[in-house]
């Protein structure tokens, strides 16, 4: 116990002290949110991919999809990697660049105020930043508070308070620019992490043969392609967690902050590599969780005989890996997470400080005081999100799913298709908005699957777009 606090103390320390380090050279707003805009492709690859994945996939997807899906699961990490990754450097990332520096925007908001010529749509997606990142970052916070309670023998509302108190500090310091540069030692501590826990895992079922037939022997359904759920529940998981990636904000950011073409390419290669090698190892070892764990060896994984999702892969790993290695894994899943809520605090920020209050309140703000204002608000939304994640009103795939699915509707019409497209335009853009939340929360309401109703709003966003705008007039949109 002693050496894993130790280890954890000076992992927090070096982090506060890049974050003071770095806070010197934050003077202005462009560099607290962007880092100047010069970011290199190795800090942004790293910083795309942990921003990308949190405690979030390694504890509650690979715990709920593993347990449920078995083998199949694995899908959603072919998904993310090709399509989430790969597919959105390679199709979107140079058009962002291009776009904010023709556009001169710094937030997707004000991209669709001046793409569109909408005061409306950048109010809207504004608001809907703020609401929906709030659940988002709780889901983090409750899949870090878990493994911190499990870790340390802590009660959770202490592992939360500690884990929100990390964070505003170390966001508030230097925003982007501490963030791109600790989230190399992040991603470094991730690998090195997954490759412990891949190890351990096979180390113990005796290798790849012996876990398939392991499982298969539990429920032969576990290993094959579709597993026990069928096709419907996992393309939905599948899609949501890779197209909406073309349009979410805090990954969408990275690219207005990378320095060039060459390096949006490099960085593509790199990000794409290291999504691979993170979600293979995360969706393979929670398919695997149904042979470590039953109600009568791990009691506080189940309730009435049923498995607690978001405490699955928690259990799981404390019998797995060896007690010597235990503290790389808590340093994985902190350092996933990390990057993650510093991400979604920034974006939440600026909804309320650039377009909002800069946008629309106060015009003339001056630099310095709409910096110190994205200060403020980052404090204020991690209170916000400790608050919810408090409560825990649903499991970390819940809370996740129709945060994801809620802003992939609002944003993916609008953004995806403003980039490829001249020919959409303020009312088709203005409807796939609304239109796609709209069908999004209605069947979230109505009691469909999360992940199914962000899958659905997602679609119809995507095709209202191209099809309303047919009968409205043509705007201006980025230049040849």
């Amino acid at each position: 116990m002693l050496f894993k606090i130790s280890v954890i103390s000076a992992y927090v320390l070096m982090i506060v002290v890049i974050g003071i380090l770095r806070s010197k050279k934050t003077t202005s707003f462009n560099e607290f949110f962007l880092g100047g805009g010069n970011v290199g492709p190795w800090m942004t690859a790293f910083t795309y991919g942990a921003t990308y994945f949190s405690a979030v996939v390694f504890i509650g997807f690979a715990g709920k999809v593993g347990w449920q899906f078995g083998y199949s699961g694995l899908w959603i990490a072919a998904g993310n990697s090709f399509l989430g990754v790969l597919g959105v450097w390679w199709l979107l990332g140079d058009r962002i660049k291009k776009m904010s520096r023709e556009f001169g925007v710094a937030t997707m908001a004000e991209y669709f105020e001046k793409r569109y010529q909408s005061k409306f749509l950048k109010v809207f997606s504004s608001a809907a930043i703020f609401v929906f990142f709030i659940p988002y970052s709780a889901a983090v916070f409750i899949g870090l508070s878990y493994l911190f309670k499990l870790n340390f023998n802590t009660e959770y509302w202490q592992a939360l308070i500690f884990m929100g108190l990390f964070t505003a500090v170390y966001m508030i310091l230097g925003g982007y620019n501490s963030m791109s540069m600790i989230d190399v030692i992040f991603s470094a501590l991730m690998i090195f992490g997954s490759g412990v826990v891949i190890v351990s895992v096979l180390g113990k079922t005796g290798g790849l043969a012996a876990a398939t037939a392991q499982l298969a022997a539990v429920d032969p359904k576990l290993t094959t392609l579709a597993g026990p759920p069928g096709i419907w529940p996992l393309f939905c998981l599948v899609f949501l967690t890779s197209v909406a990636p073309f349009a979410m904000p805090q990954l969408v950011q990275k690219f207005y902050a990378v320095k060039d073409k060459k390096a949006i390419r490099l960085g593509m290669w790199v990000s794409t590599a290291f999504a691979v090698f993170f979600l293979s190892v995360a969706y393979f070892s929670g398919s695997l969780t149904r042979l470590f764990l039953s109600p009568e060896n791990a009691p506080a994984a189940f309730a009435n005989g049923k498995p607690v999702f978001d405490s699955l892969m928690p259990e799981m790993l404390i019998r797995v890996i060896p007690g010597s290695m235990s503290v790389f894994i808590l340093l994985l899943i902190l350092s996933a997470s990390m990057s993650t809520l510093a991400a979604l605090v920034l974006i939440s920020s600026s909804a309320l400080a650039k377009d909002l209050y800069a946008g629309f309140i106060n015009k003339k703000v001056s630099d310095r005081n709409l910096t110190r204002m994205m200060r403020g608000l980052s404090a204020f939304f991690i209170l916000l999100s400790v608050i919810f994640a408090y409560y825990r009103p649903a499991t970390i795939v819940s809370i996740l799913a129709i945060s994801w699915g809620a802003i992939g509707s609002v944003f993916l019409g609008p953004f995806v298709w403003g980039l490829l497209s001249k020919r959409v335009n303020k009312l088709g853009a203005i409807t796939s908005s609304v239109l796609g939340l709209g069908v999004c929360m209605t069947l979230y309401f109505t009691g469909s699957p999360t992940p199914e109703a962000g899958t659905v709003g997602m679609l119809v966003s995507l095709a209202a777009n191209p099809l309303v705008s047919l009968f409205g007039r043509p705007v201006e949109t980025l230049k040849s």
